[in-house]
């Protein structure tokens, strides 16, 4: 079968092409430069769907319709906690294939409506089992019927972590002009940190790569792993990070509040996540340093969650 994009996915392609390429920001208030100590984020609710998860969505798709494994007859199918999820709905209805999504019940009700507006069909998971249950059920879906699917499978598809090592950590190198020092990043699929980090550490092995987890299996971290109790992602490497950091969820639902009313930053909880990680690392040092980091998405999507109400 040709592997060629028809009319019709030429012409909404421009969706795909809008992917990547996010600004690097530096925050002001919450926290500034100091001790030659330095602060970097990506801002990826610029991507197409909000998130920056259109990145690795995007090159599986790509890679699944060069490969002849999505053919117009096949549904797209995944487990996820919300915005791999997003970006595959938003992918999906671009280029015109269905879209089945296996998701926890309790994901945000912003979440659940924004995939229905896609037009995703959604397959809801036990609550207690956790984007773990979403990973079983999508499998099971996909071994009954491996000829009506697609099983993008985010946890074990390299087309993930590949998504960042030629795209993300390329951008990073570039808009440091090679001086980052510090790669800081949450993990979840695991593919944001696992491919960015890989591909800095080529173009300089002294950057040092940081890894940040829940500290405990029950956390209300959504879109992040504790990788001790849950189901590893095939693609997940631990011997990538110099260093793995635990961060407490409070605390991370604390500095989302405080970014709002200090930076005038809505976003999401792995960004207090991250910018926590990023200022216990800088604890460590005494400069230079440009430490870089990803803020994966915006608020938009969960305010409807008690902790904005605090």
């Amino acid at each position: 079968m040709s592997t060629q994009l028809t009319a019709r996915q030429r012409i909404t392609h421009d969706v795909l092409d809008r992917v990547g390429g996010t600004p690097l920001c530096r925050l002001s208030g919450v926290e500034s430069r100091k001790n030659d100590i330095e602060i970097l984020f990506k801002a990826e609710w610029i991507n197409p769907s909000g998130s920056v998860k259109d990145r690795a969505a995007s090159q599986i798709i790509v890679n699944a319709i060069a490969s002849g494994k999505l053919t117009r007859d096949r549904w797209i199918l995944d487990a996820t906690s919300g915005n791999n999820g997003v970006s595959l709905a938003m992918i999906g209805a671009a280029l015109g294939y269905r879209v089945r999504l296996c998701v926890p019940a309790n994901i945000c009700e912003e979440k659940k409506r924004v995939l229905r507006a896609y037009g995703a069909d959604l397959v809801f998971t036990s609550v207690a089992e956790g984007s773990d249950g979403a990973i079983r059920q999508a499998k099971a879906i996909a071994s009954e019927r491996e000829n009506r699917y697609f099983y993008a499978d985010q946890y074990s598809n390299p087309s993930n972590w590949q998504a960042h090592y030629y795209g993300t950590a390329e951008e990073i190198w570039e808009q440091t002009g090679g001086s980052v020092t510090h790669f800081v990043a949450a993990v979840g699929s695991s593919g944001t940190f696992v491919g960015t980090s890989r591909r800095l550490k080529e173009l300089n092995p002294a950057i040092k790569c940081i890894s940040l987890q829940p500290d405990s299996a029950r956390h209300g971290l959504k879109g992040m792993k504790h990788m001790a109790s849950a189901l590893v992602p095939a693609i997940y490497d631990p011997t990538v990070a110099d260093k793995n950091l635990e961060i407490n969820t409070e605390e991370a639902h604390d500095m989302i509040r405080l970014l709002a009313r200090e930076e005038g930053l809505l976003l999401g909880v792995t960004s207090g996540a991250a910018l926590i990680g990023c200022r216990k690392v800088a604890r460590w040092l005494s400069g230079p340093a440009t430490i870089v980091t990803i803020f994966a998405d915006s608020a938009d999507k969960y305010l409807s969650e008690p902790y904005w109400s605090v």
